[in-house]
């Protein structure tokens, strides 16, 4: 099964925009993709690093759910290491992918997240921004103990 086949089950549609797959969970299955800038029929596709494990798509959700597109917002403008981080990771973000512009996620704001899964998949596709680390760092574990993808049916 090739990884964009095993991306389409994890996703449970194709992906639109797939380029590569940008980390692999230590089951060797694709958990974050790179997509293109703009998807096959000449769209914008705003989110160049996209998390596709489902353990991880879950996990992230519930901090979401829980408040923490705000808390991490806040945290980003009150803490002047957050807000560096932010900011390099948005102008890394632009640097890497000019034909738009826009930081993580497509954003267009600054100081404030758009989406804690954009920014856990830039943090492990891009190593060393420490905004995206410490979210993931809020997950009981970023890795399930058995692989998600292999127990879903096929």
């Amino acid at each position: 099964m090739s990884d964009e086949e095993i991306v389409e089950r994890q996703l449970g549609r194709p992906p639109r925009a797939f380029l590569r797959v940008a980390v692999r969970c230590p089951f060797g299955k694709p958990a974050v993709t790179e997509q293109a800038a703009i998807d096959e029929d000449g769209h914008p596709f705003p989110t160049q690093f996209y998390v596709t494990c489902k353990y991880l798509v879950a996990a992230i959700s519930r901090l979401e759910a829980n408040g923490g597109v705000e808390r991490w917002s806040r945290a980003a403008q009150e803490d002047e290491e957050l807000a560096r981080s932010l900011a390099d990771a948005q102008a890394e973000q632009r640097r890497i992918r000019p034909e738009l512009d826009a930081g993580i996620g497509g954003s267009t704001r600054s100081g404030s997240l758009k989406c804690l899964h954009a920014h856990a998949a830039f943090a492990l596709a891009r190593p060393g921004y420490d905004l995206g680390d410490r979210i993931l760092a809020e997950l009981p574990s970023l890795w399930p103990d058995s692989c998600c993808t292999c127990s879903t049916p096929d």
